[in-house]
């Protein structure tokens, strides 16, 4: 795997070559790169929905809270883009069909986010008292439902111009910390997955993305009496912009190696 700071590529180039290979194709009418995004009503999807709409892309975003989610997609679409705000639960085979079919209309589906996640116990416990219905859990949401989207986006994904998959990982998929275990083993499964795919798929980018600690709602309910502060998820989008600005290839990377290597 090439480190990012070797990969080849323009930063700021994916908006204006989608834009230009999207208006060759569709002679003269200019389309604008779109997202999916799951989990994407607070945190991390928030926050990277907020900058990919800064630089024009339109927008499909997902959350099991239908109010919230909307308040985003209002905040969003303020800044001139098309947003799609449709509320579910990516478990359900029908709702992620509803995700894809909403991008195609908006264009097709240049990149794909596997944001939302489900820890599989609140507060976080060790494995001897992990309920098997909580693992379950982890795994349908961070690994079955994340592979099914990407199955459900797959054609759309070839036929874009630079497709793209983000699947958001953890540090717990390559450490052992004591309670982490049940999310730590699907967030493990998933960038494996990750792994595999960009090997199947040598068209497209796949990153499983490592985007270190950030103070978020999943990471509160995780571990309710930690008080220490943590960074926001703003700071952490810079990483995710510059794979898409450099596209290094498919593989694993941590947020904070490559805000680091800026």
């Amino acid at each position: 795997m090439r480190p990012a700071h070797e990969a080849a590529g323009r930063p700021g180039s994916y908006v204006d070559d989608t834009r230009r290979e999207r208006r060759s194709r569709d002679e003269g009418t200019d389309v604008m790169p779109v997202a999916i995004i799951t989990g994407a009503s607070k945190g991390l999807g928030r926050a990277l929905g907020r900058a990919l709409a800064e630089r024009g892309w339109d927008l499909v975003l997902d959350a099991r809270t239908a109010g919230v989610l909307e308040e985003t997609a209002v905040a969003l679409s303020g800044y001139g883009t098309r947003v799609e705000a449709l509320p579910g639960d990516v478990t359900d085979a029908g709702h992620r069909a509803e995700l894809v079919a909403a991008a195609r209309k908006l264009g097709g589906v240049d990149l794909l986010v596997n944001n939302a996640s489900a820890l599989g116990a609140e507060p976080l416990v060790r494995l001897e008292k992990l309920t098997l219905d909580g693992l379950r859990q982890a795994l349908e949401v961070n690994v079955v439902a994340a592979l099914g989207l990407i199955q459900e986006a797959l054609p759309p994904l070839r036929a874009a111009p630079a497709g793209t998959v983000i699947d958001i990982s953890s540090d717990a998929a390559a450490e052992a910390y004591p309670t982490w275990g049940g999310y730590g083993a699907s967030k493990a499964a998933l960038d494996h997955l990750s792994a595999v795919l960009g090997e199947e798929e040598p068209g497209l980018r796949v990153w499983a993305v490592d985007p270190g600690d950030m103070a978020t709602d999943l990471y509160a309910a995780a571990v309710p009496d930690d008080g220490d502060p943590r960074p926001t998820p703003d700071s952490v989008v810079p990483a995710l912009l510059r794979l898409l600005d450099e596209r290094p290839a498919s593989g694993r990377y941590g947020a904070p190696a490559l805000l680091e290597e800026r």
